[in-house]
C-alpha cells in the first residue's frame, strides 16, 4: 500500500529542450540547483523520448527557478505527468519476451543494421535470435542478440 502513496504524492513535470540537447540541459540544471540549493529530487532524460527533460520537485515553482535562463529550455509544459506514464521510460522491459517465431523484426546493430528479417529460431538462454533476411538474394540464416532486433509486425495467428 506505501507504494501506491508514493506514486501519488510524485510530482513530475515536463520541460521541452531542444532535440538532441537533453543531457546538456539535465547537466546544466544539476549545476544550476546545486549553486542555488535547489530542492529537486530527480531527473529524467529518457533515450527513447527525444525533446523532453522529466524533473521531479514538490512544486512548480521550483521547476520554473531551475531552467530559467538555462540555454536549450524551450519550455514548462504545464500540468504534471503521471509516473504511470513514464514508468516505460524507466523500467526496461527484456526484448525476448515480446517476440515470437515468424515475427518481423528490424535490426538495428551490427552489418546488417536497417534489414528486415524474419524469426526462425529464438533462444531464450543465450538471448539470441535467428533470423532470415528479406533483402538477401539467397537464404542464409543469421543469429544475433535479441537488444539488436526491434519487432515491426507479430506474426498472424
Amino acid at each position: 500500500m506505501q507504494k501506491k502513496d508514493e506514486q501519488q504524492s510524485v510530482k513530475i513535470f515536463v520541460v521541452k529542450t531542444t532535440t538532441g540537447q537533453e543531457r546538456t540541459v539535465a547537466k546544466l540544471i544539476a549545476a544550476k540547483v546545486e549553486m542555488a540549493d535547489i530542492p529537486l529530487k530527480a531527473i529524467l532524460i529518457p533515450d527513447t523520448l527525444k525533446g523532453y527533460v522529466f524533473i521531479e520537485a514538490d512544486g512548480s515553482h521550483f521547476i520554473e527557478e531551475a531552467i530559467t535562463g538555462v540555454r536549450h529550455v524551450r519550455s514548462r509544459i504545464p500540468g504534471l505527468v503521471s509516473f504511470n506514464e513514464i514508468e516505460r521510460y524507466i523500467v526496461r522491459k527484456p526484448v525476448m519476451a515480446d517476440l515470437g517465431e515468424d515475427d518481423v523484426v528490424e535490426i538495428t546493430g551490427g552489418p546488417f543494421k536497417g534489414m528486415r528479417a524474419k524469426i526462425t529460431r529464438l533462444d531464450k538462454s543465450k538471448g539470441e535470435v535467428t533470423l532470415e533476411l528479406f533483402e538477401a538474394t539467397f537464404t542464409l540464416p543469421i543469429t544475433v542478440h535479441s537488444d539488436y532486433v526491434k519487432l515491426v509486425e507479430k506474426a498472424k495467428a
